[in-house]
């Protein structure tokens, strides 16, 4: 078993709960979400409940006033199962708004949970914890060269070793990528199993989880890729509602993300389908039967591109909250992808799992540049050691540099 490492959502965490009488923490099943309640220093005086304990969920039940006191902060793990303690939190919110007394932690997004949401409305600020990043995984201490770049416009000098595919298909579920399972498959199986009969099943009545299986994998095989979602029900045999509605599941409990396309420019050409990505590339390349990334597979580029957007959405969420993360596309012309979005300033970014590149893969990043006056740097992500300046605002960095 390894020791306890910290997680970088702890910062923001800690200035919610100092302002806030109520913090939700949501993320995907087994991203770590009860190891920090119950292990993190600053949140170990705080006193943890979990509904996932039959005993404590039934107590709930029939007294869930008891529950609360007055005095005391508490943490309630898995709150999503019991969503009747929502009003009794309202009422004590209502009563008495002391920062802090509330951290509710789930697999489930309580914003896409109606009427969690608007028990909650007014009274809660909601966070996500992802699967570990790469500066999680490497204990890295130094702020993220990512800041640094934005705050000086210059990359840190940093040694990196390129990532390898094995990193990529180990993800950053903590069993996983901190070496705790010897047999990825094995846990990657249990883990499907568990989130078909258990999350699934509580969020909405699936009656055919078979239907619900079959999607999940064919959407693993469209990670990276714009999500077309009448041809997605169409090759899982749905109609476009369920598929759809499969779809919102999948998203509730983290196990997808869309991500919305860059709209700031006018052009008529540009994409406005989101594009679909999974929350662990582990789990992705499991679901689609990926074995190594490379070696001739089709979803090898996609499951690199799908381990950079999680680790950007882990690394802004814990520092840089008010960003936000998109993609450009122009249809049959040009393509980024990923835009950061922090104020008025755009940071481009596009993937290359390969040690080399050529000058074709700057085309994308020159034309998003000469499109955006508010774009302050272009990067080319790829899998070697060196930082490169490649002209006017255009670098070459490492993807673990990027990332770390």
């Amino acid at each position: 078993m390894t020791s306890y490492k910290s997680r970088e959502i702890i910062r923001p965490l800690t200035e919610a709960l100092a302002q806030m009488p109520v913090v939700v923490l949501s993320g995907m099943r087994q991203s770590g979400k009860s190891t920090l309640l119950l292990n993190q220093p600053e949140l170990k005086h705080r006193r943890y409940v979990s509904f996932d304990d039959f005993n404590t969920l039934e107590a709930a039940r029939r007294n869930p006033e008891a529950l609360i006191r007055d005095d005391e902060p508490i943490s309630i793990d898995e709150a999503q199962k019991f969503p009747e303690i929502m009003t009794v939190i309202k009422q004590s919110v209502d009563k008495k708004r002391t920062p802090g007394k509330f951290l509710l932690s789930g697999s489930a997004n309580f914003l896409l949970l109606k009427t969690i949401a608007e028990s909650l409305a007014g009274r809660a600020v909601y966070l996500t914890l992802h699967p570990f990043i790469r500066r999680e995984i490497l204990d890295a201490k130094q702020p993220p060269a990512l800041l640094h770049f934005l705050a000086k416009s210059v990359f840190p000098q940093r040694k990196t070793r390129p990532l390898t595919g094995r990193d990529v298909l180990l993800g950053g579920m903590p069993s996983i990528c901190l070496g705790e399972i010897q047999k990825p498959q094995i846990w990657f199986r249990g883990y499907e199993q568990t989130y078909l009969e258990r999350d699934v099943r509580s969020l909405a009545q699936v009656a055919d989880l078979v239907s619900f299986r079959h999607l999940l994998r064919l959407a693993a095989l469209r990670t990276g890729q714009i999500l077309k979602q009448s041809e997605l029900a169409r090759d899982a045999k749905l109609n476009v509602m369920t598929a759809g509605r499969y779809l919102s599941l999948m998203e509730a409990s983290f196990v997808i993300f869309r991500l919305p396309p860059y709209l700031s420019n006018r052009s008529s050409r540009l994409i406005k389908s989101p594009k679909l990505y999974f929350g662990d590339t582990g789990l992705a390349g499991y679901l689609a039967g990926v074995q190594e990334p490379g070696r001739g597979n089709i979803l090898s580029g996609a499951l690199w591109e799908n381990y950079v957007a999680q680790n950007l959405q882990g690394l802004l969420s814990a520092h840089c909250p008010q960003a936000n993360l998109t993609y450009w596309s122009i249809q049959g012309r040009h393509e980024v992808d990923f835009i950061i979005e922090i104020g008025h300033k755009t940071l481009a970014i596009e993937v290359k799992s390969g040690s080399r590149w050529q000058e074709r893969d700057l085309i994308g990043l020159k034309a998003f540049l000469n499109t955006d006056p508010t774009c302050v740097g272009a990067i080319l992500a790829y899998n070697g050691d060196k930082t490169l300046r490649l002209g006017d605002k255009i670098w070459a960095v490492p993807i673990e540099l990027l990332l770390n």
